[in-house]
């Protein structure tokens, strides 16, 4: 289970991107560029706060 959970922040700043992608080519709504942000943040946080109780 810490193997999976590793990994949920990388994870998260991947669906951001693909909502990024989603944004320019498909579908230019506001909301895919708020919940990206939201994405790319929890990411990155996720990342942070995951690593460092592992490390």
């Amino acid at each position: 289970m810490d193997s999976i959970k590793k990994y949920l922040g990388v994870a998260l700043i991947v669906l951001g991107v693909l909502c990024l992608v989603i944004y320019k080519y498909a579908l230019p709504q506001n909301f895919l560029l708020i919940l990206s942000m939201v994405l790319e943040v929890g990411g990155i946080l996720a990342y942070i706060f995951i690593n460092k109780k592992q490390g």
